[in-house]
C-alpha cells in the first residue's frame, strides 16, 4: 500500500481556502475534498506559523502528515484500525533533502481572468514549469492571507493564496481546489502522535517494496 505516495502528494499540496474577504489567519484549518486509492477521501490541514498537520480520513482509517515551514521535519502516520496497523515514520534529512530537490519551479505570469471559487475572489495566473516548459492555470485569491506554512513551496512566490491548482508527487499530477477555511482550534494531539504507534526511522522503512 502506497499510502505515503498520496499523502506526500496532498501535503505538496496542501492548500485550500473558503473565507470572508481580506481576513487574515495565523492558524486554522482548511478543508478539500481527494482520493485515496480511487476512493473518496477528506482532507483536513491544520497550520500554524511553523507548523502544518494534514489529515486525511478515508473508509478504513486515516494517515496524518506532519511537516514544517523550515522543511527540516517530516513524519507520516499511519493509523487503519481494521488491519491493526499504527506506524509513524520520521523522514531522514537525506529523505528530506531528495523530497524538496524534486519539486517543480515555476515562472509566473498573471492574466486579468478573473471568478469565483468557493466564494473566493479569484484571478488566473499562468504557471510555467522551467524544465519541462509545460503550463498550468493556478486561481489564486487576495481576499485571505495566511501563514508562509499553508502555502506549498513552489508556489509561495505567486502573489496570492492557490484556491485552485495543480500540486505535484513523484511524477503525478493532483487537481485541487479549496472549499473551506476556518480559524477553529486544531484539536489536541494533532501536531503529534501517541505513545502506541510502532515508530519507524524512515519513510522507507514504511513502504520498503518502493
Amino acid at each position: 500500500m502506497k499510502f505515503f505516495n498520496v499523502a506526500l502528494g496532498i501535503v505538496l499540496a496542501a492548500t485550500t481556502l473558503t473565507a470572508s474577504a481580506q481576513k487574515s489567519y495565523t492558524s486554522g484549518v482548511i478543508s478539500y475534498p481527494t482520493e485515496v486509492r480511487g476512493n473518496t477521501a477528506e482532507a483536513k490541514e491544520y497550520f500554524t506559523k511553523d507548523s502544518v498537520a494534514t489529515v486525511v480520513s478515508f473508509g478504513a482509517g486515516s494517515f496524518k502528515l506532519l511537516t514544517t515551514t523550515k522543511n527540516d521535519y517530516v513524519a507520516f502516520i499511519l493509523d487503519i484500525p481494521v488491519m491493526s496497523i499504527k506506524k509513524v515514520a520520521i523522514a531522514t534529512p537525506a529523505e528530506i533533502e531528495e523530497g524538496m530537490a524534486a519539486i517543480p519551479t515555476f515562472t509566473f505570469t498573471t492574466t486579468t481572468e478573473a471568478k469565483q471559487i468557493s466564494g473566493f475572489n479569484c484571478t488566473k495566473v499562468t504557471a510555467k514549469e522551467n524544465k519541462s516548459g509545460k503550463t498550468y492555470d493556478v486561481w489564486i485569491t487576495k481576499d485571505i492571507t495566511v501563514p508562509e506554512s499553508a502555502i506549498l513551496p513552489y508556489y509561495k512566490s505567486i502573489g496570492g493564496f492557490p484556491v485552485q491548482y495543480t500540486a505535484f508527487q513523484q511524477g503525478q499530477e493532483i487537481s485541487i481546489t479549496v472549499k473551506t477555511i476556518s480559524d477553529e482550534k486544531a484539536p489536541a494531539g494533532t501536531f503529534s502522535y501517541s505513545k502506541d504507534f510502532e515508530k519507524l526511522n524512515s519513510l522507507a522503512e514504511l513502504n520498503p517494496g518502493n
